[in-house]
């Protein structure tokens, strides 16, 4: 999840700033070679909906990025939220809160949402180590799931997911938002227009420089075993005494997340393959990185840099929680750069050709310099008055990272049974890379994708 910035969407949305929304409404409008970009649908979907065509879906997990989900479901029309689960009691309250029902049935036990014949789905956000368990129960219950990213813990549980999601014949959607966005789109169409030729390089980036962008969350100050099923939350890790860090900063350890790759780099990797078309698993990861600036106790790096090769082509991805970055997946070829970022796009065409003879030629003696210099001028110049123009264009539209459009097309696909972008698949291949980014900064090897056995190798 992107750290939250202190004036967020919602509050905005809610000042009635939303008439600013209607600057997207055409996406021919240009000033000063900048376009804005259409809205999403969902902005213009009708408000109310019948009981009947309502869709209902279960909450499983309530904590920081749980809460701004059901929030921002409760909200799009047709949707309803008729249950919720956390094993911290708690949640169970703000869930009351944030659906304004005193009466919504709450729980610890996520199974008891499973079961009931009223729930046409769930949304779940849960720490990574809860979420192979959490999809693959609901694929066999016969529910449909939205869950967070990274789709998996370990690069071996994704595959058991796929297989339940196909099995049941389910929707499965992983939580990276980009892929919704409409400059997610906008970038897909301009690169398979052919705008900067075939990418010859990716750079993703993003860094973070304060304490809650490193996950230092304050622990909830009555959280205690009483009031916390520390067992079961602890699922399949390592058996401890109740640690109200480990809970609140689980994405420090290894045991519980998987670090700046599953919460960050996901995120640049699926925005990657959906611009790209990239539908795969990297051959190969080669990762530097270390703890500089958060010495807590974690085990995960807070400085993460990762080369990996896509079928030969480079993808550099750097992230870091000690220095803040813009972030950036920067998309580079032969016919110029794509530069995507949370609310823009810049595309900056290059002609990639020589627009003044060759310096090379400093090194001809004096008569031979000047018929060449003389014959590249009269072969190359253009006509007066039609010299070539280059400047960049900025296409602008809503934060890359919007948790609605991505509910909506889930909540959408659960209704008309169409596939989503990001399904099972797609969420594996994305996670994977992380997987690989990860045992390659443990094992200080670069690491391999064995596809004949589906495992990372050294």
């Amino acid at each position: 999840m992107k750290k939250r910035k202190d004036f967020s969407r919602r509050e905005f949305l809610q000042t009635g700033a939303v008439a600013a929304g209607s600057l997207l409404a055409a996406s021919s409008a240009k000033s000063d070679n900048t376009v804005l970009l259409d809205p999403h649908p969902y902005t213009t979907a009708v408000q109310s909906t019948a009981a009947s065509d309502r869709v209902r879906f279960g909450m499983i997990g309530i904590g920081m990025q749980g809460s701004g989900l059901l929030t921002e479901a409760i909200t799009l029309p047709g949707v309803e939220c008729v249950g919720a689960a956390d094993l911290y009691d708690g949640r169970h309250l703000l869930a009351r809160e944030i659906t304004a029902n005193g009466a919504l049935p709450v729980t610890r036990h996520y199974q008891e949402l499973l079961d009931r014949k009223d729930i046409d789905c769930i949304v779940a956000a849960v720490p990574d180590h809860w979420h192979k368990r959490v999809v693959v129960d609901a694929c066999n219950a016969g529910k449909d799931i939205y869950c967070e990213k990274p789709m998996s813990h370990t690069a071996e549980q994704g595959f058991a997911m796929v297989a339940a999601a196909q099995k049941n014949n389910r929707i499965v959607q992983i939580g990276s938002q980009r892929v919704s966005s409409v400059l997610g789109a906008k970038a897909r169409d301009l690169y398979h227009e052919g705008v900067i030729g075939d990418v010859e390089m990716v750079e993703l980036t993003l860094g973070r420089n304060d304490p809650t962008g490193a996950w230092e969350y304050p622990p909830p100050p009555d959280l205690s075993p009483a009031n916390l099923d520390w067992d079961t939350w602890l699922n399949d890790a390592p058996k401890i005494p109740f640690n109200n860090l480990h809970f609140a900063r689980w994405r420090c350890w290894k045991e519980y997340g998987t670090g700046v790759g599953g919460d960050l780099m996901v995120h640049l990797i699926s925005g990657m393959q959906f611009t790209l078309g990239w539908n795969e698993i990297p051959r190969s990861a080669q990762a530097l990185g270390g703890i500089f600036r958060w010495p807590d106790g974690r085990n995960m790096p807070d400085l993460h840099v990762v080369l990996f090769d896509y079928h030969g082509i480079p993808v550099y991805v750097r992230l870091g929680l000690g220095t803040e970055t813009t972030e950036l997946a920067r998309f580079m070829g032969p016919k110029g750069i794509l530069d995507t970022g949370e609310t823009d796009i810049k595309l900056s065409p290059q002609r990639g050709i020589d627009t003044s003879p060759s310096y090379y030629s400093s090194g001809y003696p004096l008569k031979m310099r000047e018929a060449y210099v003389k014959q590249w001028h009269a072969e190359h110049d253009p006509p007066v008055g039609k010299e070539p123009f280059m400047t960049d264009t900025i296409y602008k539209g809503w934060d890359w990272d919007d948790m609605r459009p991505h509910l909506w097309n889930f909540f959408q696909a659960v209704k008309s049974r169409k596939p989503v972008v990001e399904d099972a698949v797609f969420g594996n291949h994305a996670a994977i890379a992380c997987h690989m980014a990860n045992a390659s900064y443990f094992s200080k090897k670069p690491v391999y994708w064995d596809e004949s056995t589906r495992t990372i190798k050294t």
